[in-house]
């Protein structure tokens, strides 16, 4: 996706987020998960696709994050899903840190 066609929202301080930790982030009505993966950031949609839980309340083992209710797992970088009970892969979003900000892509409105 170019970058003319997204609007960068900006959802919080990279410093506040440790690495191999998670976080949900809102804009608007989307629920993001936002993953400091060994001090490279990425974005994937919050809710896991098996059973409505929220993986910012998961756990990041390596490259994948897990389901706090079921155990389904998604690769932090593209949302693929990794492990079973889930089946539906999540979106993924292009990340940009400028300066202490995190910012997420999403398409523009």
């Amino acid at each position: 996706m170019a970058d003319a066609t997204l609007q960068y929202h900006d959802v919080g301080e990279a410093s506040a987020l440790g690495e191999d930790e998670a976080m949900q982030a809102i804009v608007g009505s989307k629920e993001i998960c936002v993953i400091n993966l060994g001090g490279q950031f990425y974005a994937i949609d919050d809710i896991c696709t098996h059973a409505y839980a929220s993986l910012a309340d998961g756990y990041v083992e390596g490259d994948q994050i897990e389901c706090p209710l079921h155990g389904a797992c998604f690769d932090i970088r593209t949302g693929k899903v990794r492990g079973a009970p889930a089946t539906e892969d999540l979106k993924a979003y292009p990340v940009k840190v400028e300066g202490n900000r995190i910012l997420i892509g999403l398409p523009a409105e």
